[in-house]
């Protein structure tokens, strides 16, 4: 479903590359539940946002449910942003004026779909991570726990092809922590494809499968 083959990038450090990644490859079948884990500076962010398309590798090839992504133009990539990857951050992203409900129905919109075909699929996702009774509510009247709910509840409306959580718990106290923990477990059993990037063996323990980054090599 997603893999990676001798994925390199390096970044410009004056006359010279700082190397970050190196012959990365990396391949995950439909319905794991995996964490790449690794200490600060060791290239997980940049993995990360080669993964969910928001950056593009030197060097390499990288295909995700069936699609080249490194053929892609950007138009490309931001329609396969919307449709196949949803993102979940460690700082949520929720848009401070609107309520739970229309975070979720967001990208829903911007694909074009009407309000009223919206809604129902915000209503039953947002059900889904068990935070009907705040849908009315602002971020700002929110626990962190429940901005990082809506947040994944804002990722999982448009049913993509894979979840991505940057260090999803890193904003949170560890019981709100392991509770959102518990509910990526529940997402994946019911079928969810999730990739999580994480500093904490806690964390990844959550997961199916670790993988570790170091020195930007990747290895099991």
């Amino acid at each position: 479903m997603l893999k990676l083959c001798h994925i390199n990038k390096a970044y410009p450090m004056g006359e010279s590359q700082l190397p970050v990644l190196k012959e990365v490859s990396l391949s995950v079948s439909k319905g794991e539940f995996i964490t790449i884990l690794g200490a600060s500076g060791s290239g997980k962010s940049t993995l990360m946002h080669i993964i969910g398309c928001m950056d593009k590798a030197d060097s390499g090839t990288y295909e995700l449910d069936g699609v080249r992504i490194d053929s892609c133009d950007e138009d490309e990539l931001a329609v396969i942003r919307n449709q196949k990857i949803g993102f979940i951050f460690q700082k949520y992203h929720l848009i401070s004026q609107y309520d739970v409900l229309m975070n979720v129905m967001l990208p829903l919109l911007i694909r074009g779909q009407t309000r009223a075909s919206a809604l129902p699929e915000a209503e039953e996702t947002i059900r889904k991570v068990g935070l009907w009774d705040r849908r009315t509510h602002l971020p700002k009247e929110l626990s962190g726990g429940q901005q990082q709910r809506a947040a994944i509840a804002r990722a999982l409306i448009t049913k993509p092809a894979v979840l991505l959580a940057d260090e999803p718990t890193g904003a949170l106290d560890s019981k709100t922590g392991q509770e959102i923990l518990s509910l990526f477990q529940q997402l994946n059993e019911a079928g969810n494809t999730i990739i999580q990037i994480s500093h904490d063996l806690n964390v990844a323990n959550a997961g199916r499968r670790i993988l570790y980054l170091q020195d930007g090599i990747l290895s099991s």
